[in-house]
């Protein structure tokens, strides 16, 4: 028997002897309230439950045999973070005629675990007497991991602001001090210091306000012609000025290579971080491999790959899941495990894809993928 939203599992009477009123018409739109993510509960207005969903049982712990014709309250025992019993606390069938329903809030079902909850009060007419009560229940779960991880940033942040502000707050307090007691080489290697410590600090908010806009979908891409094989020249070209031996990077160019459309900053920032890991982490040679590749774009037949690989240690097996996540840090790596975690967002809001695995010769192996991403002018 189905009847309403309730689906399959609204067979039993109300206490009138009646049928449960139908609680709405997702069966009729083909929709199975089993297949809701949520938990859905459904009272009538005799406040029977006459639909308790597969996601109400999951979170709850109930069986729906045992809620269905049961009262809200006894199905759902629900109480407040300070022990207080909800539903007498609301009174949904008793309460203001004008009251359409209950904000989402922390609650916690019998054994104390927390679910989140919102109700809705469905009335016939704007001040007339309950006929449903729609009840949502969700696990706090992904909250909770979302707020360990804001909370995680936050601690991460402020540990890493702490040292380079702590040095340019004691350079720049010891030179107004004592400016004429330092002879000129002392002072320039103190503001050379307070440089690059502010430097440091502008990466780390750079580092911040993209994930911000990762996280948001607000990430924009500013399209350009891009040479991949040139913009890679020039990372190994900085390296080398840098003091690294030029025979530790071997850049390799398929050709041709098709015209690439991206974001030409971005791009930099990828490259840059990408062999920034390879050169600090790995070991002999740096290859980068450019090479064009099939569009990981549906509708676009080309793009370009680059592959970057070292011959080190690699990243373990059991790591390779967690490379591209928040504060990712292998064993002996330092940073603020966030560079990874922007690399994947900055390849994929170009509609790219990357992937890590482990080089012919050993070590890390990165490779990504970015479509052509032609203007529609030109294709």
């Amino acid at each position: 028997m189905s009847v309403g939203i309730s689906g399959t599992r609204d067979a039993r009477v109300a206490p009138d002897g009646s049928a449960p009123r139908p609680a709405g018409d997702l069966a009729g739109l083909g929709i199975d309230p089993d297949d809701l993510p949520d938990g859905l509960v459904v009272a009538d207005e005799h406040g029977r439950v006459v639909c308790f969903n597969a996601a109400a049982q999951r979170i709850t712990a109930v069986r729906a045999q045992d809620a269905l014709g049961q009262r809200l309250d006894k199905a759902l025992p629900l109480e407040d973070l300070e022990g207080r019993r909800w539903w007498q606390l609301t009174d949904p069938y008793g309460g203001l005629a004008i009251r359409v329903g209950q904000p989402e809030r922390n609650l916690l079902l019998p054994g104390g675990r927390e679910v989140l909850v919102s109700v809705r009060y469905v009335r016939t007419e704007p001040t007339g007497p309950v006929r449903r009560v729609v009840v949502s229940v969700r696990d706090t779960e992904a909250r909770r991991r979302t707020e360990r991880s804001h909370a995680e940033l936050i601690a991460v942040v402020a540990h890493e602001l702490r040292s380079p502000l702590t040095s340019v707050k004691g350079f720049t307090a010891t030179l107004l001090a004592k400016w004429s007691r330092f002879t000129d080489d002392q002072k320039r290697l103190m503001l050379e210091t307070v440089d690059a410590d502010a430097d440091r600090v502008t990466r780390l908010i750079a580092e911040l306000l993209d994930i911000s806009r990762i996280d948001s979908g607000r990430l924009e891409v500013r399209r350009q012609p891009v040479d991949m094989g040139a913009a890679v020249g020039r990372h190994i070209q900085a390296y080398v000025a840098a003091g690294q031996p030029a025979d530790r990077f071997l850049l390799r160019l398929e050709q041709p290579l098709p015209a690439l459309w991206a974001d030409p900053d971005k791009v930099d920032q990828v490259l840059s971080n990408l062999l920034e890991n390879a050169v600090r982490h790995g070991e002999g040679t740096v290859t980068i491999d450019v090479t064009p590749a099939a569009s990981p774009r549906e509708g676009e037949e080309t793009g370009t790959s680059v592959t970057v690989s070292d011959e080190g240690a690699g990243i373990p097996e059991e790591s390779m899941n967690r490379v591209f996540t928040r504060f990712w840090r292998g064993s002996k790596r330092g940073g603020t495990g966030l560079g990874l975690y922007i690399v994947k967002g900055i390849v994929e809001a170009h509609g790219g894809v990357i992937t890590v695995g482990r080089a012919p010769g050993g070590g890390a192996e990165f490779r990504f993928t970015l479509p052509v991403s032609l203007p529609a002018y030109l294709t």
